[in-house]
């Protein structure tokens, strides 16, 4: 009895000593919470949980011991992610379009617990997290079939704020309509021009004529508050459960690959550990050159010298001048290391005007 008494006497001062650290872990993960607040990040981030499950596992020499301090770093993870959450339950994020809108279900699914405010265009809600009213916005900024949001690049090169995150949102479109309708029933459908343009098929084949909409969150919401059968709106299946309607027929567009992609801009950038490599770790950039021969090939033979790969080069007209343009960049690649940095440098000599606009993995 007397052993068994030392063997949890000394459990005891294990534990003290962990609560201890315990305490010191989680006062870490406030700090970090903040930063995540201040810089528009998601609470987790699987990658880095992958990482430093992987690292720390390799510190336990028993086989046999191994897989339990697995199952520990995962409650450790999750515990902290839910204090996180708590601290953050205050967060604002701005995005464009009403409840049940692709950028409310982005930003609820990258920020569950936030406040999420509402605005009635992009550049409303850029403006809001400049002026301090909100701590981020999830803004659109390209589409699988439809390319580019021109206004939220334009916002990239003249606005302040930084991208620190992106999030990939699939896009589904649905019929829906008013309780009681069927299919035979529409002769009408509603929504975003876009959202219409990607069911042609489907609207063609069924001879519905079409309403277009401020986007597709205020098609629905619009059919909601008619309560006509013989009118449907094309959008999310969210949307149906937010303002009570049906769902008469699912995935209506006519491709099955339809994605959005989302940045999350902030007033702060984030530069992450540069110890941890993440597989597809990204930048932006964007840029004017000067209006001499062969400026455009050289600035892309920088980025190239340095070893990034750009994934995709766009050019937008200057609003302010007439026929000058600036282009947008997206690489691969860690740009907050010595070799990014030698590189902006290179950059700057060369460029009228550059701006590392975010960093994302």
């Amino acid at each position: 009895m007397d052993e068994l008494k030392e063997y949890r006497s000394s459990i005891s001062e294990i534990d003290k000593k962990m609560a201890v650290l315990f305490e010191e872990r989680m006062k870490n993960c406030k700090k970090i919470a903040e930063y995540k607040q201040k810089n528009g990040l998601s609470i987790r981030d699987a990658k880095r949980e992958d990482e430093l499950i992987s690292t720390n596992k390799a510190l336990i020499e028993d086989d046999e011991i191994r897989p339990f301090y697995v199952s520990f770093l995962k409650n450790n993870i999750s515990l902290s992610s839910s204090y996180q959450q708590m601290l953050m339950n205050g967060m604002r994020v701005s995005y464009s379009g009403v409840e049940g809108a692709f950028a409310y279900i982005a930003a609820k699914k990258m920020f569950p617990d936030s406040q999420l405010m509402s605005h009635g265009d992009f550049v409303e809600a850029y403006k809001s997290v400049e002026a301090g009213e909100a701590d981020c916005a999830v803004l659109p900024i390209e589409n699988s079939l439809a390319g580019e949001v021109g206004t939220v690049m334009d916002l990239m090169y003249s606005g302040t704020l930084y991208i620190n995150q992106i999030y990939d949102l699939p896009v589904s479109h649905h019929l829906l309509s008013a309780p009681g309708s069927s299919i035979d029933d529409i002769k009408t459908v509603i929504s975003h021009p876009q959202a219409l343009n990607q069911c042609g098929r489907y609207i063609k084949k069924h001879g519905l004529s079409v309403e277009s909409a401020e986007n597709t969150a205020v098609a629905a919401k619009l059919i909601a508050k008619r309560g006509d059968k013989s009118v449907g709106a094309i959008a999310s299946e969210a949307t149906a459960e937010l303002y009570g309607l049906e769902v008469l027929d699912h995935d209506i567009q006519d491709s099955g690959i339809n994605s959005t992609r989302f940045a999350v801009f902030s007033r702060s950038m984030n530069t992450h550990d540069n110890n941890i490599k993440y597989e597809n770790e990204s930048f932006i950039l964007v840029f004017t050159v000067k209006n001499e021969a062969g400026a455009l090939a050289s600035t892309l033979n920088i980025i190239g010298a340095h070893g990034y790969n750009m994934r995709s080069l766009k050019s937008r007209p200057m609003k302010d001048l007439q026929w000058n343009y600036y282009f947008y960049i997206e690489a691969e690649g860690n740009i907050n290391t010595q070799n990014g940095k030698d590189m902006l440098q290179e950059l700057s000599a060369l460029c009228a005007g550059l701006k590392l606009v975010g960093t994302y993995h």
